[in-house]
Parts: structure tokens; sequence; C-alpha cells
């Protein structure tokens, strides 16, 4: 499936309940491949405030490969085709990002690897798995000023929804505003990791750029996924 692709036009060639669980995992990460690449110049802008302003270009370069890799990827099911997304990350986002950010998928692709299916408790399992993933990676804690600061907080808030027995739709909005909300509140926080850390208090005012993202891209896979 390309990355344009309706779900209607997977292929059947699978077990249903596979290419359905697969399908789902293909979209979102379909989504966040082509906002990183349309929104290289937003991204670097923000890590130019108190960053060496490569973010933008760094996903972008990343990303555009993922895309160009699309059809070779293993599809076996939704936490190998992650791993495979992960690797491509890894390799082709340079300085720090590409590890951290080819961490958190490898991380969420190992949660849901070998699953038919992927239940909203499965997402949250591979968001937290994803998470820790970076804390480890990065030596980060929330608080510190990174993507975990909008990545936590709106899993947390997913969780909640998840275990009141919201499902469907719904829960990409919940996570999109929960994530935006954290990000924006970065900007009163100082950063304590990572080349923003070298400006102490001058990092305070300004958005993270890597939290920021993580609200843009939840926001687009929600428009995507209208509830």
């Amino acid at each position: 499936m390309s990355p344009d692709d309706s779900l209607d036009d997977r292929p059947h060639d699978r077990p249903a309940s596979s290419a359905a669980g697969t399908a789902a995992v293909e979209a979102v990460i379909a989504t966040v491949a082509r906002t990183c690449v349309a929104r290289e110049q937003e991204f670097s802008d923000l890590d130019a405030v108190v960053g060496d302003g490569d973010f933008g270009f760094s996903m972008a370069r990343g990303f555009s490969a993922v895309l160009a890799e699309w059809e070779g990827y293993d599809r076996t099911d939704a936490g190998t085709f992650l791993v495979k997304v992960a690797m491509t990350v890894t390799s082709r986002i340079g300085g720090t990002s590409g590890p951290i950010w080819g961490t958190a998928l490898l991380r969420a692709g190992g949660v849901l690897k070998g699953k038919d299916e992927v239940a909203p408790a499965d997402v949250v399992a591979a968001l937290r798995a994803a998470a820790e993933g970076i804390a480890a990676r990065g030596r980060a804690q929330v608080g510190d000023k990174t993507l975990l600061d909008a990545l936590v907080p709106a899993t947390d808030r997913l969780e909640q929804e998840v275990a009141a027995g919201a499902s469907g739709p719904q829960l990409f909005a919940v996570f999109a505003r929960a994530a935006r909300e954290a990000a924006d509140a970065t900007a009163s926080m100082q950063a304590r990791r990572g080349r923003a850390s070298y400006t102490g208090e001058r990092s305070i005012g300004s958005v993270d750029a890597g939290a920021t993202a993580v609200a843009v891209l939840a926001e687009a896979v929600a428009a995507e996924h209208p509830a």
C-alpha cells in the first residue's frame, strides 16, 4: 500500500485481521512521514530559536526516505512494519534525532510485534514503550523540555480515555489536544537536554521543537481520522 492509498485499497492476500491492524498503523505512519516533509521549514525555524536549526531538515530527510522505501517494508504485522520503518529513520535522520525517533519507533514496534489486531490499549502500551526508549536513549525525563514533555502527558490522557471505555477516531483528537497543550506549556521551561540546554535561562520563553513536532504530527493524524 502506498502512503496515499486508502485503507480500502489494501492488499487482501494477508489475513484480514492482520491487514486491518497493519493498515491502521501504516496510515498513521504515512501521515507522520508526509507531515514531516511538508513542515520541514516550520520545524527548523522552531529549532533555530535556541538550537542549531537542523531539526526540520533532518526529519524531512529521514521520512522522505521512509516514503521512498514504503513498498519494500515487511508487513507481516504492525510491529514488524514499525521496526522496519525505525531502521530507516535511525539510519537516515542526522544528529541526535535519528537515534531518538528511531528508538521510539523500534520500542513501539516491539510491543506490537506479532499482534494481528491493534487495540487502543496496545496503542497506549506502544506509546509508553516509545517514551521509555526516548528517555533511556536521550537520558531525559519529563520536565527537561524535550519531546517527552508532549508525548508523556498526551499518552497519560489517552490512557485515561481508554480506561473509561473510549475508542475509535475520537482518541486521535484526545491525544492531539493533550499534546498541543503540553507542547505549548514547554515555553515556560528551561531546557536541560540537547543543544538548547547550552543557552540556559535563554531557553525559557520559546516552545521545544520536538514537543511541538509531537503536537503537529498528532494534529495531522487526528485531522485525517475525524471523530
